[in-house]
């Protein structure tokens, strides 16, 4: 019976951080750990409730407690994980996650975080596998479309990443991470328009976010005319390999110095100008700070 109410608890706890009313949430667990003080699954569920508020120092004492109680406590060590990874904890990252993945292997949320951190290292294809090994385990999650909609666009495979784009969407249209993700991909693209699109969505749905706002506001930047078309060459060029960009550039720098510079100088100058011009179209002409 005592088992049950604290079940009962716990999904009256998700509910309400489903509802981000994080305060009554941490109120109900806490109320309900005075009356099992030795219960690690409560332990864990206020590290989780820590964690969602991003207070990162909480949310791992939560879940330190949790695990002194029950060593394989597996919302402990999603929150643990969580920590490592938001902190950018590389090596404590990556030995939580080790022993995460080998408690519950079916959290697709632990292949896409490794494929986060591939991509960041530029290793995109093993990146890939790791978003299809999160397809396998969730196949209907529009984040991991979107995330894998980018890798196929940075892969060069366009028509990939616009199936998988659609794809993504069709299961939901209102997640502002797969978004941020499917704006990426746009870009590699080169579909500016549906860029800024997605990313004023995005914006919408979490209009505090600063990542949010600041990539909204590339996007305006990389939609403005001027701005496509100095980057035409840039676009041309990643469709190139390695060392055919390496012969390429050797070439300009020895053959065409005069127009290497030209092109740098009208790149640094569209950037400025069309920050300048997306300054004023959200904001007006009010300067920073008035």
């Amino acid at each position: 019976m005592e088992r049950q109410r604290i079940q009962a608890v716990y999904a009256a706890v998700q509910q309400l951080m489903e509802w981000r009313r994080y305060k009554e949430a941490l109120k109900e667990a806490e109320n309900a750990l005075r009356d099992n003080p030795e219960d690690p699954d409560l332990f864990a569920l206020i590290g989780r409730i820590y964690f969602m508020q991003n207070e990162h120092e909480k949310a791992l004492h939560w879940a330190n407690e949790a695990l002194k109680r029950e060593p394989e406590q597996q919302v402990a060590w999603y929150v643990r994980v969580g920590v490592y990874y938001e902190t950018n904890q590389e090596q404590a990252f990556q030995e939580a996650i080790r022993e995460a993945v080998r408690i519950d292997p079916n959290e697709s949320l632990y292949p896409f975080m490794k494929a986060t951190r591939l991509l960041k290292k530029g290793q995109i294809g093993e990146a890939r596998v790791q978003l299809l090994h999160a397809l396998e385990l969730v196949p209907v999650s529009s984040l991991y479309l979107a995330a894998l909609s980018y890798v196929e666009a940075l892969r060069g495979n366009d028509a990939e990443s616009r199936r998988l784009d659609r794809q993504a969407v069709q299961y939901e249209a209102e997640n502002p991470h797969a978004l941020l993700y499917l704006a990426w991909a746009a870009n590699r693209r080169g579909e500016f328009g549906l860029q800024e699109a997605y990313m004023k969505n995005a914006v919408r749905l979490h209009p505090e976010d600063k990542q949010f706002q600041d990539e909204y506001l590339e996007a305006l930047q990389h939609n403005q005319p001027l701005f496509r078309l100095v980057m035409l060459p840039v676009r041309l060029i990643r469709r190139l390999k390695p060392w055919q960009i390496f012969l390429g550039w050797l070439a300009a720098a020895l053959l065409f110095k005069p127009l290497l510079v030209v092109f740098i100088v009208l790149y640094v100058a569209a950037h400025w100008l069309t920050r300048g011009i997306v300054h004023v179209r959200v904001f007006g002409w009010r300067r920073r700070g008035s």
